[in-house]
């Protein structure tokens, strides 16, 4: 479940007024542009380490048509937090399968580390010309990881106005996804059961669909400027939970350890979380490409917003710098958003949960990444072309990334995260 991407590109056309020449701008000249990429990922202290090759073929059918095919494989590894927190005490809690548990250390954070995902997903687009000013583009993917299916449908139209200065975009796109849960899908809010002992859950499966639309336009102020404005609505329906993840049930909110007792003597004290079924997300993205004499500059603004009460910011620059005969690309990006409104450091008993095991709030998660947050990004690309119709290319990122635990207990704190990215590219005409 935790294998996402969210992917934005400018059109190759666009793209090839206010940029160094690449192997794709001679793409009709061949029988299909190939890019290939490896990325590898790390978290610090253990986590999630992920590696992730893909390939993408595409090739120009004439008359303006093109189809495009991509291949990803991901495989996840590692430690992952679980929901709970760091305590005085050592916490002892069920694996994800219910036949096993695993211990945390006192004053270590607890991370689970059977952790284990890995994704195949599979995708295609048609692009057809309905005239010589406009196209559609269809698209369809699949992917399956061990616990989640998802199939989405997209479709695109653009119309260019202004000598094709200025295109207009409108895209609709179709997801419905299949939640797998390793032991069947945790009843809300019920108490994690020791190993062996009951499984507490809500059949076999869950379902989501999630629906985006999307208006954009691109436009080309003059030959070394292009910006781009997009408006996106997506509307999630369906379960929404990660179901793996649990909260502390603590007596005391002061000293934040577990509830001594929590109904039964088979019953430890953390509850599966509980997130709304619906979400609404809004989101306004800016881009601007700017060539130089040589050097190109690209930036972007990203600006969400939820009704789970989530609001972000991302800013995003990359300078192309053009060397003799290669170029480097420095990176920063930095991210910054706030809190879900059900977001909680912990569960109360006699305010949040009763003694008899009934929820008296809604909704409640310790899921970090629903939690007020700040993110920098640093890396550096540096791309070389192997000859007339292929580049090969080596970008390295170091993550570093902060929750505001104010008002947290010392020692209860959600530890930083720091991860590094690496990632090789060879690209080709075939």
């Amino acid at each position: 479940m935790q294998l996402k991407k969210i992917k934005g590109q400018m059109a190759v056309a666009t793209c090839a007024l206010l940029q160094a020449a690449s192997p794709a701008a001679n793409a009709a000249e061949a029988e299909w542009d190939v890019d290939t990429s490896l990325l590898y990922y790390s978290e610090a202290d253990g986590r999630v380490q992920a590696a992730e090759p893909a390939i993408h073929a595409g090739r120009d059918l004439g008359d303006d048509e093109r189809i495009d095919f991509r291949v990803v494989f991901d495989a996840l590894t590692g430690a992952t937090p679980n929901g709970g927190y760091a305590t005085s005490a050592a916490q002892t809690f069920t694996t994800p399968s219910g036949d096993s548990t695993y211990v945390t250390a006192a004053g270590d954070s607890p991370l689970d580390d059977t952790f284990r995902d890995a994704r195949v997903s599979l995708g295609a687009d048609w692009t057809m010309s309905l005239d010589r000013m406009s196209k559609v583009v269809w698209g369809a993917s699949l992917s399956g990881e061990i616990d989640y299916i998802s199939m989405g449908l997209t479709a695109a139209y653009s119309q260019d106005f202004n000598n094709r200065n200025t295109t207009l975009t409108a895209s609709l796109g179709f997801n419905n996804d299949i939640i797998n849960p390793y032991d069947g899908v945790p009843i809300e809010f019920s108490p994690m059961r020791v190993a062996n002992t009951g499984i507490n859950r809500d059949g076999d499966s869950e379902t989501k669909t999630i629906t985006d639309f999307m208006i954009g336009v691109t436009q080309v102020v003059n030959r070394k400027t292009l910006i781009q404005l997009n408006l996106s609505l997506s509307l999630v329906d369906g379960y929404q939970n990660d179901p793996y993840k649990i909260m502390t049930v603590v007596d005391d909110p002061v000293t934040g350890l577990p509830a001594s007792s929590f109904l039964t003597a088979d019953d430890l004290s953390y509850v599966y979380e509980k997130r709304p079924d619906s979400r609404q997300k809004n989101i306004l993205f800016f881009k601007a490409v700017h060539h130089l004499e040589e050097d190109v500059i690209n930036f972007s603004y990203r600006y969400y917003s939820d009704d789970w009460g989530i609001k972000s910011h991302t800013l995003d620059l990359k300078y192309r710098y053009e060397l003799a005969n290669s170029y480097l690309q420095p990176h920063v990006r930095y991210y910054t958003q706030d809190a879900a409104d059900f977001y909680r450091h912990n569960l109360v008993l006699g305010t949040d949960i009763d003694t008899a095991g009934n929820a008296l709030i809604d909704y409640a998660s310790h899921d970090y990444r629903l939690a007020e947050l700040d993110t920098v990004t640093l890396g550096l690309k540096y791309g070389i072309p192997m000859g007339d119709d292929s580049e090969f290319s080596v970008r390295g990122e170091v993550i570093s990334q902060s929750v505001n635990d104010s008002g947290v207990p010392a020692g209860q704190e959600t530890p930083d995260l720091d991860a590094l990215m690496l990632q090789v590219n060879y690209s080709f005409l075939w």
